[in-house]
């Protein structure tokens, strides 16, 4: 048994007992019936396969639960507008790339599609766009202004 998967060494045991089984004739009475094994395709003919279709349907509309309400869209995902996202990000002159880069974790924290269900990810989608774009624009102005003289 050992070096064996358990499931092996489970199957070693079972065959063991059968094998003892079928060579003591003196226990033959004392053991319990068994039943003669079937193919799978014989079992799944004399069940029926269209039973299992009907049986699954009444099963679930007996046990048929109210979905819950579709989610609601927040407010700030129907911001979509260039101005809208702008005057969400405040962003001011005195930026930083740290800053800046905080800022677009923050608001990606709330806005990103991937985290959103997928009725709200085309908002999403824009949102982002958009506060990326501002926030790379702030980031190119800050670069600009620091190679100048």
């Amino acid at each position: 048994m050992f070096g064996m998967s358990v499931f092996q060494s489970v199957l070693e045991r079972l065959k063991t007992e059968e094998d003892s089984e079928q060579t003591s004739p003196d226990d033959a009475h004392a053991a319990a019936p068994r039943l003669p094994a079937f193919a799978p395709a014989f079992a799944a003919e004399s069940v029926g396969l269209t039973a299992f279709g009907a049986v699954e349907r009444a099963y679930l509309d007996a046990a048929f639960v109210e979905p819950p309400p579709p989610p609601v869209m927040p407010d700030h995902l129907g911001r979509t507008s260039l101005a809208e996202v702008a005057e969400e990000l405040a962003l001011t002159d005195g930026e930083t790339a740290v800053t800046l880069a905080a800022r677009r974790r923050i608001f990606a924290a709330e806005n990103h599609p991937d985290r959103l269900p997928p009725e709200f990810r085309a908002n999403a989608t824009i949102r982002m766009k958009l506060a990326n774009m501002l926030i790379d624009e702030a980031a190119r102005q800050i670069r600009q202004a620091g190679a100048a003289p």
